[in-house]
Protein backbone atom coordinates (compact mmCIF):
# COMPACT_ATOMS: atom_id res chain seq x y z
CA UNK A 1 0.00 0.00 0.00
CA UNK A 2 1.45 3.31 -0.30
CA UNK A 3 2.30 5.50 2.31
CA UNK A 4 0.28 9.00 2.38
CA UNK A 5 -1.94 10.21 -1.12
CA UNK A 6 -2.45 13.76 -2.10
CA UNK A 7 -5.93 14.32 -3.36
CA UNK A 8 -6.02 16.11 -7.12
CA UNK A 9 -8.63 16.52 -9.52
CA UNK A 10 -8.29 15.12 -13.36
CA UNK A 11 -10.77 16.19 -16.12
CA UNK A 12 -11.12 13.14 -18.80
CA UNK A 13 -12.93 13.06 -21.77
CA UNK A 14 -16.43 10.98 -21.31
CA UNK A 15 -14.94 8.07 -23.76
CA UNK A 16 -12.23 7.53 -21.84
CA UNK A 17 -13.69 7.33 -18.62
CA UNK A 18 -16.54 5.55 -19.71
CA UNK A 19 -13.50 2.31 -20.28
CA UNK A 20 -11.72 3.36 -17.17
CA UNK A 21 -15.28 2.82 -15.37
CA UNK A 22 -15.94 -0.36 -17.73
CA UNK A 23 -12.25 -1.69 -16.58
CA UNK A 24 -13.17 -0.64 -13.06
CA UNK A 25 -16.14 -2.83 -12.70
CA UNK A 26 -14.92 -5.49 -14.74
CA UNK A 27 -11.65 -5.51 -12.62
CA UNK A 28 -13.52 -5.17 -8.95
CA UNK A 29 -11.36 -1.80 -8.65
CA UNK A 30 -11.83 1.42 -7.87
CA UNK A 31 -10.94 3.87 -10.98
CA UNK A 32 -8.65 5.55 -8.83
CA UNK A 33 -6.36 2.33 -8.18
CA UNK A 34 -5.99 1.95 -11.62
CA UNK A 35 -5.06 5.69 -12.61
CA UNK A 36 -2.99 5.30 -10.00
CA UNK A 37 -1.33 1.80 -11.64
CA UNK A 38 -1.13 3.55 -15.26
CA UNK A 39 0.45 6.40 -13.62
CA UNK A 40 3.23 4.05 -12.32
CA UNK A 41 3.52 2.25 -15.10
CA UNK A 42 4.06 5.22 -17.54
CA UNK A 43 6.60 6.88 -14.66
CA UNK A 44 8.84 3.70 -14.32
CA UNK A 45 9.12 3.96 -18.47
CA UNK A 46 11.43 7.41 -17.36
CA UNK A 47 14.29 7.06 -15.35
CA UNK A 48 14.56 9.64 -12.39
CA UNK A 49 16.48 12.37 -12.85
CA UNK A 50 16.05 11.98 -16.95
CA UNK A 51 14.94 15.52 -17.10
CA UNK A 52 16.78 18.17 -17.79
CA UNK A 53 15.86 22.07 -17.89
CA UNK A 54 12.03 20.69 -17.50
CA UNK A 55 12.14 18.27 -20.74
CA UNK A 56 12.82 14.66 -21.37
CA UNK A 57 16.09 13.41 -22.22
CA UNK A 58 15.62 11.00 -25.26
CA UNK A 59 18.24 8.10 -25.81
CA UNK A 60 19.87 9.01 -29.02
CA UNK A 61 21.61 6.11 -31.00
CA UNK A 62 24.47 7.10 -33.19
CA UNK A 63 25.24 4.48 -35.86
CA UNK A 64 27.70 5.48 -37.36
CA UNK A 65 28.50 7.19 -40.69
CA UNK A 66 26.34 6.42 -43.80
CA UNK A 67 28.42 4.30 -46.00
CA UNK A 68 26.40 4.67 -49.19
CA UNK A 69 26.61 8.06 -51.34
CA UNK A 70 23.69 9.79 -51.69
CA UNK A 71 23.50 8.91 -55.62
CA UNK A 72 22.97 5.44 -54.63
CA UNK A 73 21.32 5.88 -51.81
CA UNK A 74 17.54 5.76 -53.82
CA UNK A 75 18.31 2.67 -55.63
CA UNK A 76 19.43 1.18 -52.84
CA UNK A 77 16.31 1.79 -50.65
CA UNK A 78 14.29 0.96 -53.76
CA UNK A 79 16.49 -2.33 -53.66
CA UNK A 80 15.32 -3.28 -50.32
CA UNK A 81 11.82 -2.30 -50.66
CA UNK A 82 11.29 -4.36 -53.57
CA UNK A 83 12.82 -7.58 -51.81
CA UNK A 84 11.09 -7.00 -48.32
CA UNK A 85 8.24 -7.43 -50.48
CA UNK A 86 6.68 -4.17 -49.83
CA UNK A 87 4.04 -3.22 -52.71
CA UNK A 88 5.05 -1.16 -55.23
CA UNK A 89 6.01 2.73 -55.19
CA UNK A 90 3.87 5.79 -55.31
CA UNK A 91 3.30 6.52 -59.10
CA UNK A 92 6.19 8.80 -60.53
CA UNK A 93 8.54 7.68 -57.84
CA UNK A 94 10.77 6.00 -60.40
CA UNK A 95 11.35 8.25 -62.73
CA UNK A 96 14.46 10.14 -63.24
CA UNK A 97 14.38 13.78 -61.93
CA UNK A 98 16.90 16.14 -62.88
Amino acid sequence: MHGSMEKIQILFPEPCMRRLRDLARREDRPVSEIVRRATEAWLDRYPAGDVRDGRLTVPVFHGGAIRISAARMRDSAWLDRTLSGAEGVPEGADDEQS
